[in-house]
């Protein structure tokens, strides 16, 4: 193969099969259970990186099923979203991201900079309440149960829940095995219909683990919780702050 062939064909790896498709990337009838618990401050100081500002010592523990997704599938994820501030505007910090799938996985650590481990999530209705779990290997890290469908959701905060910037720290290593990108990146999801929301009585269990440590943002209090359902488009994103680029102290 010419230079030339693989510069005009690189994108992933393999080169010859990459492991996900070019986007655009859209999500059909993607559910969210979303519980919002009162954690402790310091702890969420530990892990969201500056110029970030935590603003609420608060954690949007989500489960989400993604039964129809452009190139990567039928999956399922879990993870840890925190309300952060960057340059006076409100979003979520990504934090922590199990899932099922490994080309969500791949494409979303190396476009974005998800940070994507695999586990074995999963969201299901079981009579008459909405559970999640996530299991790390053969042990329980994580459960929620929330009332199915109790309340009716402000259908205009979700969307504007949906609609605000969300905000990720890519890293890529080089070869040498130091940091070669080390990015704040910023991303939205577009196209937005939401199908239904739901609020309702919730509980939320996060266990100790050494390798999925979702337990180390401890719950105190459990706030709210939302279940809805939509399709959504999941643009990529922009860096807004290199942290390769500031002088070493």
């Amino acid at each position: 193969m010419k230079i030339a062939d693989v510069k005009a064909k690189a994108f992933a790896m393999p080169l010859t099969s990459p492991a996900f498709p070019p986007g655009p990337y859209r999500f059909v009838d993607r559910e969210f259970l979303v519980i919002t618990y009162r954690t402790d401050l310091d702890a969420l100081r530990a892990v969201v990186p500056e110029p970030l500002e935590v603003t609420e010592p608060l954690v949007r523990y989500e489960f989400i099923r993604m039964p129809d997704s452009t190139g990567f599938g039928d999956y399922t994820e879990s993870g840890q979203v925190i309300p952060v501030s960057f340059e006076g505007v409100h979003g979520g910090y990504v934090h922590s991201m199990y899932l099922n799938d490994h080309p969500p996985i791949a494409g979303g650590r190396e476009l974005w900079g998800f940070p994507k481990k695999l586990a074995s999530p999963e969201l299901e209705v079981e009579t008459d309440t909405l559970v999640g779990t996530l299991d790390y290997g053969k042990v329980r890290v994580a459960k929620a149960t929330m009332g199915y469908k109790h309340r009716q959701a402000d259908h205009a905060a979700v969307l504007a829940a949906l609609q605000a910037p969300s905000f990720l720290l890519k890293i890529i290593p080089h070869v040498d095995g130091t940091a070669r990108i080390c990015e704040l990146v910023r991303y939205f999801t577009t196209d937005i219909v939401l199908k239904g929301a739901w609020s309702g009585p919730a509980s939320l269990e996060l266990h100790p683990h050494a390798l999925a440590p979702v337990a180390e943002l401890p719950v105190l209090k459990v706030e709210s919780a939302l279940h809805f359902v939509c399709d959504l488009t999941l643009a990529l994103g922009e860096v807004v702050h290199d942290y390769l680029a500031e002088p070493v102290a």
